[in-house]
């Protein structure tokens, strides 16, 4: 008696409601695995799939399979004896065994039998990269994104780390560009470390680049982090398409691009703190609430060792605006270089960035009085210019 008519046979005898549980967890199990987990924990089709996003998962982060988890595949492949999964079975005892030849004629046996086969789609591409073969390795990554559950999400980090590899190169872009949502994800896990800047640039296509782009934040800010300012700024500059003036110290100064995203460009505030606005015709309108502390704008900057004069005249009259002040703050420390009133530098100001802090940030904050009020206020634009030496 065959496994398959055993099957049969033993379902024949389950109650209606058993039947209707395993169709539904069958259905679930590629699509909606957590769904199905909840249903029936210990069904083959669940383990198989929880298993494969487990190897996936593992591979990503360059640890090895567990043994445990290839326990739990073959032990499943036991209790679902459907046409595909004695071939992987005979797969993966090929390949612990050290024999890949055979090990890849069964997985591409399962997979003939069964093209939604996640583990036999996974496999093949693991033998295929590891091989070298970069077309057909990453033809199975293709396909995996479109199969598995949270397929992106999982094999995500598996093509970052074969992003490094220069020679796959070709063959990733022209996956990334049938699969924008991969591309999007497997990027934003190489930004991460800013090593994989000069990666990054390469695969992405280009026409999908933009100030919105998932992983431009992610990159940038990892930049940042490690007192990378210069390459973040340009960074930002070629995939925000903003033109710096290099004879402005401050992007943006009259508040009229809201385009470019932060840290270069200003971050205003909508919170319990205030609202900060560009203002119709330029300008940044500014409501500062009164009932608790917050940065209600900022801009990040990078200005050489040395002093320079701040000036950010006001638009009209203002209201309570001695609660708002600016503030100088060192990126990589958090430490307050310097700090004004509002109302001072309206005028001007004038203040020393010394040679250790290499990334600076504007910020505009308000100060809740004892007693809170409301502060109104518009700034018609901010300048920084570097004042002369008088020796």
């Amino acid at each position: 008696m065959t496994g398959r008519l055993l099957v049969v046979l033993i379902a024949a005898f389950l109650v209606a409601t058993q039947v209707f549980r395993n169709a539904v967890v069958s259905a679930l199990a590629d699509v909606r695995p957590a769904a199905a987990e909840r249903i029936w924990p210990g069904h083959p089709d669940v383990v198989l799939s929880a298993g494969m996003t487990s190897i996936a998962t593992a591979a990503g982060h360059g640890k090895a399979v567990s043994a445990s988890t290839i326990g739990q595949i073959l032990h499943a492949s036991a209790k679902a004896p459907l046409a595909a999964e004695p071939f992987l079975v005979r797969g993966i005892q090929a390949q612990l065994s050290g024999k890949d030849e055979l090990a890849e004629e069964a997985f591409l046996s399962a997979e003939w039998r069964d093209g939604r086969s996640l583990p036999a789609r996974y496999f093949l591409a693991d033998y295929y990269l590891r091989r070298g073969d970069a077309r057909r390795g990453v033809s199975e990554i293709g396909a995996l994104a479109r199969l598995a559950p949270d397929g992106v999400g999982s094999l995500a980090p598996y093509v970052a780390a074969y992003a490094r590899d220069r020679s796959s190169w070709p063959q990733l872009r022209s996956l990334f560009r049938s699969e924008p949502v991969l591309e999007d994800r497997a990027l934003l896990d190489l930004a991460k470390d800013p090593k994989n800047a000069d990666t990054i640039l390469a695969l992405s296509s280009p026409e999908r680049r933009g100030p919105d782009t998932l992983w431009l934040t992610a990159l940038v800010g990892a930049l940042t982090t490690a007192g990378q300012y210069d390459k973040a700024r340009a960074m930002w500059s070629a995939i925000s398409r903003v033109r710096l003036n290099r004879a402005e110290l401050i992007y943006d100064p009259a508040f009229r691009d809201a385009e470019a995203p932060p840290p270069f460009n200003w971050a205003l505030t909508s919170s319990t703190v205030g609202l900060a606005e560009r203002a119709r015709g330029g300008g940044l309108h500014v409501m500062f609430y009164g009932q608790e502390d917050g940065v209600l704008a900022k801009q990040l900057l990078i200005l050489p060792a040395g002093r320079y004069r701040l000036s950010a005249p006001l638009a009209g009259g203002a209201i309570h605006a001695e609660s708002l002040r600016w503030t100088l703050v060192c990126d990589s420390t958090n430490i307050p270089i310097a700090s004004v009133s509002l109302v001072a530098a309206a005028r001007t100001w004038s203040f020393d960035v010394p040679a250790s802090c290499r990334g600076q940030r504007l910020e505009l904050s308000g100060s809740s009085p004892e007693l809170p009020q409301r502060s109104e206020v518009t700034i018609r634009r901010v300048g920084i210019a570097a004042e002369r030496s008088s020796g």
